[in-house]
């Protein structure tokens, strides 16, 4: 597959970075090919910040989407025509040189899209879009190709979809700032329903700063007016978004954001303000804190604006301006960001500090889907259920697993045997365990405790700003 950074195994991947070598049908993967591309192209695109990139539909060969094949999930569901990964790589040779002709061709059309809702919270869902694997191929490719470009672009607290980068360093990087700046105002912004409101024909106007190649501009618009296949069988074509779940979305919706709130921020809302201001963001989650209310406010109030000329808005109900201030302790608001809830304190040596620990709601969530679970396969064998629930827990432990948050770590392991109790003994009419034998069934599967898995700035760092 075309890559231009070097990556060590198992260090800062997603599933969209990660080298695999082995498929689900044994076959053995490339390991480079044509890797100079993409380097020639990021050396380019940092060189030159007003470059224009041609030639690009043409890196669409045969060669990349056999390797796009290795670099897409195997198990991920199959899209509208049923064919999955595993099904298509039985015969990858002739689908390949099938794909190929018709994008040589320009025959080239995107299927349609199936779409699934999937829980997000109280009688709300996220809709998810299920690309078929012909699809995903050269949609694989054209992603590692504005990947290089845009990484030259993208500002350093922008860390979605990026590699290297992951929620924690956005965690990381919002408390360092508190810790090291004078900051006083928090403002977090929550835009409505972003992903399906992204205007087209902006991303395309975006997209075209750093592309003039027309073939490969006009792939874009093919995928983002891709028709989608609601689950009761409707087929919708919209005019403006572009799925969550598409390999593509995830960059494009990068840049997307780059241009209307990074780049505006950087270059123009922050150069007229006296004081502190910074932005973080991750994907569409996004805080910007300041060290004058003034300034907090003016950004409450423009940001809308130039969202709207974007074709987006905020939702009202989960955005906000608040005071948190190490000079305003008793005063300052607690806030969630990214499932964390940020919070003032002192370490044991008095020092002031930003403490993290998870988002009541995130931790209300979680368990209210654990219950869910749990009542769906009561019924399974009890070797099958722990090692589910082991998996789940340290999964829970590897992202919440924080300085300070050991609490709310023993305090999910502690529901989540209580909910194992309750759902076990309504296997039937009658109970069937007693405590007793609920005791041995503990001790026999051994569920893990928490555990601290990254830290945060040492102690010693913190900076005294007093």
């Amino acid at each position: 597959m075309l890559t231009y950074n070097k990556r060590k195994r198992g260090e800062g991947m997603n599933r969209h970075t990660q080298l695999s070598k082995e498929t689900a049908a044994g076959k053995q993967r490339p390991d480079k090919l044509l890797p100079t591309s993409l380097r020639a192209i990021a050396t380019k695109a940092k060189s030159d910040k007003k470059h224009r990139f041609g030639g690009l539909y043409s890196l669409l060969n045969t060669s990349n989407l056999k390797a796009a094949y290795y670099e897409i999930n195997p198990k991920a569901a199959a899209g509208i025509d049923e064919i999955d990964h595993t099904k298509f790589g039985k015969n990858l040779t002739s689908h390949v040189a099938e794909l190929v002709s018709e994008l040589k061709e320009k025959r080239y059309h995107a299927k349609l899209i199936r779409r699934k809702h999937i829980p997000k919270g109280p009688n709300t869902t996220r809709p998810l879009g299920i690309p078929s694997v012909r699809d995903k191929l050269p949609q694989r490719v054209a992603a590692s190709i504005l990947e290089a470009i845009y990484e030259q672009d993208f500002y350093d607290f922008s860390n979605a979809y990026r590699p290297h980068r992951d929620q924690r360093k956005a965690v990381r990087q919002l408390r360092d700032t508190f810790m090291s700046k004078h900051i006083s105002w928090v403002v977090e912004i929550d835009i409505k329903s972003f992903y399906d409101k992204l205007d087209h024909e902006w991303m395309l106007r975006m997209v075209e700063q750093r592309v003039s190649d027309r073939a490969f501009l006009n792939l874009i618009g093919k995928w983002l007016r891709a028709g989608i296949m609601e689950e009761e069988g409707l087929v919708v074509h919209p005019a403006t978004g572009t799925p969550q779940g598409g390999i593509v979305s995830c960059v494009l919706a990068n840049i997307y954001l780059h241009y209307v709130l990074d780049s505006w921020f950087e270059k123009q809302f922050k150069a007229t303000c006296k004081g502190d201001a910074y932005l973080h963001r991750y994907a569409d989650d996004t805080v910007a804190v300041f060290q004058y209310h003034g300034e907090a406010v003016r950004y409450f109030k423009e940001v809308q604006e130039r969202l709207r000329k974007f074709g987006l808005d905020i939702a009202p109900e989960k955005s906000f301006k608040k005071l948190f201030s190490r000079f305003r302790k008793r005063d300052s608001e607690r806030f969630d960001f990214l499932g964390f809830e940020f919070r003032w304190g002192k370490t044991r040596n008095g020092v002031d500090t930003i403490k993290l620990r998870t988002s009541r709601k995130k931790l209300r969530k979680s368990l209210l889907e654990f219950k869910e679970w749990m009542r769906e396969h009561r019924n399974k064998r009890l070797r099958w259920i722990f090692d589910k629930v082991k998996s789940k827990l340290l999964g829970y432990y590897n992202y919440y697993g924080v300085t300070n948050n050991n609490p709310s770590l023993v305090t999910v392991r502690k529901e989540v045997i209580n909910l194992i109790c309750y759902w076990l003994n309504r296997r039937s009419q009658r109970k069937s365990y007693n405590r007793y034998q609920f005791k041995q069934m503990f001790e026999h599967y051994s569920l893990p405790w928490p555990k601290v898995v990254w830290i945060l700035w040492s102690d010693q760092l913190e900076l005294d700003l007093a």
